[in-house]
Formats: structure tokens, C-alpha cells, sequence
């Protein structure tokens, strides 16, 4: 029989009714596994690890669930491991989680988008389903997988693309790669992932990475107040193909002259940064300092940099090559 331990991190997952009638964080690994029934062919283990809607999630959490997660795939007994997590910033722990997976058991996340006390609670089925994945042995040596509504998702580009519906996950450039219907897991991708980064250490906590959104007439007062807040790294979420502007170019020189490591995304959901344009374009943003980010969203660029940053390895375009 395989073996799986779950790892409750509170999300909609584990949210109920307060006092004040709205959804908070607060029920524990027992009672998310009470709810899903028993099963003939795995055993299932659970721990709390943080109780957080994760909106409220810190780098010190993430760092948390990290080493947790980290332990429980070291046992010898174990098949593999479930982390219920918020979807607001599943997309970062995700990713985070499998820039360090070094293993070949799974990993999975899932969570629900209707709390737990409502009568068409998502969480027992979405929980029955990872934890199906996590047991599965075609989901090993691929990574840290998001399992939610029936589907499989990669990591790597997974974001939140709707605020409450059933389904709110996309992958960017892509799309599920696999699925799960009555218990049945069925894989039909291999996502290529890079060489795992070595664990987090204490540095992650207070690293600071922040993101800088491009809009028409903006300057860079804010990717200053970035830098003078103590940000060791600055992700441009620039406009269109990555491109910016006459202010936000002459502040990317000072800052990568100053040793400030400067990531070019784009707000756009779907594409590539390409460098096409001048005159304060992405052509011009790339040749003065800010390191081509490509396809990797805004916020999955913010995980990568801190966790670059924090292991004290330089941030230059050999470092984020694998993952771009």
C-alpha cells in the first residue's frame, strides 16, 4: 500500500464561517482528511504545518513548507506528499517548491475555491484527487505537479487566472498535463525541469524581491522606493513584448551599475519578452542591465531571484538561463 503524507498549510481548503461571518483559515489535517473517506489503497498521514489564508503567506512560511516538505520525501516509507495551500499564492510556493525538488517521488498541490463549510465544497475532492496523484507511481520524476478540478498542472508557468471560478488555474504557453477522473491518474506531458537550487537558508526569509508594473506615464518612483526599501532585486512587469520607457531605462542603468539585479517580464498573461523596439523598449531595457526573463510570469521570476539572492550566487544571465 502507498504511502502519503499530507501537509496542511489552511487556504479556502481549510476555511469556515468566523464570528463575523467571513471564511478564515482554521481547520486542521484531520478533519480535511475526515472529509474525503477512507481508501483501500493508500495510506494517508497529515501534519499542519502553517494555518494561513495565503494571502498572509511570508517568505519565513514558504521557507517552512519548503523544509517540510523536504523531510517527509526523505522517509524511506513515504510515496509522496501533498501540500494544501491557498490558491492566491499557490502559484509562488509551487513554483518555489519545485525549484528545489530533488527527488523522484511526487509532490503535489492542491487547495479548493469554496470554503470548507459549504455544501459544494471543492477541497474533498480536490484532496482525494492529489493525493490519488501523489500515490501514483507515473507522477514520479516530474516535479512538483498542482492537481485542481481534475487536472494536472506543471509548476513551472501555472498561475491563477480567475479570482473565484472552479477551475482557476492556467498554464502559460501550455496547458494541463495530465488528469485525474475516479481515481484515476493519467499523465500525458513530462515537464523538462532544471537541476534542482540547493535548500533554502535562513537568507530567504529577508530577501526582498519586489515587482515594478509598467502603465503609460510611468516613472521609476517606485522601483526606486523598491531599491531604497531595501530590494536586492527589482522584476519589471513591463509593457507588451518588455518594453518600458525613458525613466524606467535610465533607472535600470543606475540600478544594474549599482548591483541591483533587474528582471524584464511582462504584464502580459500569454508570450515572450522579445527585444524589438528601442527608444526605451526592451532592446534598450536588456542592453542596460535588466536580464531577459522570457516566458517566466512576473511573480514565479520573484521566487526564482530570492532564491538566487538569498544562496549568495551572483544573479547574471549564465544564473537564470535554465529556468528561462
Amino acid at each position: 500500500m502507498a504511502r502519503v503524507v499530507v501537509l496542511a498549510t489552511g487556504g479556502t481548503i481549510a476555511s469556515a464561517a468566523g464570528p463575523d461571518g467571513g471564511a478564515v483559515a482554521q481547520r486542521t489535517v484531520g478533519e480535511l482528511i475526515g472529509t474525503m473517506g477512507s481508501s483501500s489503497s493508500v495510506e494517508v498521514e497529515g501534519r499542519d504545518v502553517v494555518n494561513l489564508g495565503s494571502y498572509l503567506m511570508r517568505h519565513r512560511d514558504i521557507r517552512t513548507i519548503a523544509e517540510a516538505v523536504a523531510e517527509e520525501i526523505a522517509r524511506a516509507d513515504v510515496d509522496g506528499v501533498v501540500v494544501t495551500h491557498g490558491t492566491d499564492t499557490m502559484e509562488e510556493t509551487g513554483y518555489l517548491l519545485d525549484l528545489l525538488h530533488d527527488s523522484a517521488k511526487p509532490v503535489v498541490l492542491t487547495g479548493a475555491q469554496r470554503p470548507a463549510d459549504q455544501p459544494d465544497t471543492d477541497g474533498p475532492r480536490n484532496l482525494r484527487d492529489a493525493i490519488a496523484v501523489a500515490a501514483a507511481p507515473q507522477a514520479r520524476e516530474r516535479g512538483v505537479l498542482l492537481a485542481f478540478g481534475g487536472r494536472l498542472f506543471a509548476t513551472a508557468r501555472t498561475r491563477k487566472f480567475y479570482t473565484v471560478a472552479a477551475e482557476p488555474f492556467v498554464t502559460i504557453g501550455g496547458g494541463p498535463i495530465g488528469r485525474v477522473a475516479a481515481g484515476e491518474v493519467v499523465l500525458t506531458a513530462h515537464p523538462v525541469r532544471p537541476a534542482p537550487l540547493p535548500p533554502l537558508g535562513e537568507g530567504f526569509d529577508s530577501t526582498r524581491v519586489d515587482v515594478v508594473v509598467a502603465y503609460p506615464d510611468v516613472d521609476a518612483a517606485l522601483a526606486e522606493a523598491a531599491v531604497a526599501a531595501g530590494a536586492r532585486g527589482v522584476i519589471l512587469a513591463a509593457l507588451g513584448s518588455g518594453n518600458g520607457n525613458h525613466a524606467l531605462l535610465d533607472w535600470v542603468r543606475r540600478a544594474a551599475a549599482d548591483g541591483v539585479a533587474v528582471g524584464l517580464s511582462t504584464r502580459v498573461p500569454e508570450g515572450p519578452v522579445v527585444p524589438m523596439y528601442t527608444n526605451g523598449g526592451a532592446v534598450d531595457l536588456i542592453a542596460a542591465g535588466a536580464l531577459n526573463l522570457r516566458s517566466l510570469p512576473p511573480f514565479h521570476s520573484r521566487m526564482l531571484f530570492a532564491a538566487l539572492l538569498s544562496s549568495g550566487k551572483p544573479v547574471d544571465e549564465q544564473a537564470i538561463a535554465p529556468y528561462v
